[in-house]
């Protein structure tokens, strides 16, 4: 399941309720994000989406994720719009029977949502705005998948 949303939220609580139930589940990994201050650089995150097509793109990967590592389930939520140094940008969770499947599968998709995923991301701070690019060091976490 996908969620893109503008409203902050509470990774523990999205945990909580993504392992509620799962007595055939050996394993659950999960990452968070965080929007950092860059040292005083960055006083807000402000990312953008195409709606509809950036839940699809995002889902057709996570089902190809999802078959890759034998994934019983999987939970993606990502903010979009304004985002203060500190607030949680992105929750991964991943279930599965074995532990590796799930830690592999949470990397795999951090990193295609990361430097690949059709977000647009600008950054503010007291020097004006700047847009955001993946990192030369994104592109090869990436591509160690392919």
């Amino acid at each position: 399941m996908i969620s893109l949303t503008e409203a902050p939220f509470e990774p523990g609580a999205l945990l909580t309720a993504f392992c509620a139930g799962r007595d055939e589940t050996g394993a659950v990994a999960s990452f968070v994000g965080l929007a950092r201050a860059e040292g005083g650089q960055a006083s807000i995150l402000e990312l953008e989406a195409y709606p509809g097509f950036t839940e699809s793109a995002i889902a057709a990967f996570a089902k190809d994720a999802a078959a890759r590592f034998e994934l019983q389930d999987w939970r993606i939520v990502h903010r979009v719009g304004k985002i203060a140094p500190g607030e949680a940008v992105v929750f991964v969770a991943t279930a599965s029977r074995h532990r590796r499947a799930a830690l592999e599968a949470c990397d795999f998709l951090m990193d295609w949502l990361k430097s690949r995923a059709p977000f647009w991301k600008k950054e503010h701070g007291p020097d004006g705005a700047r847009w955001i690019e993946p990192t030369a060091q994104d592109r090869t976490d990436a591509q160690r998948w392919d």
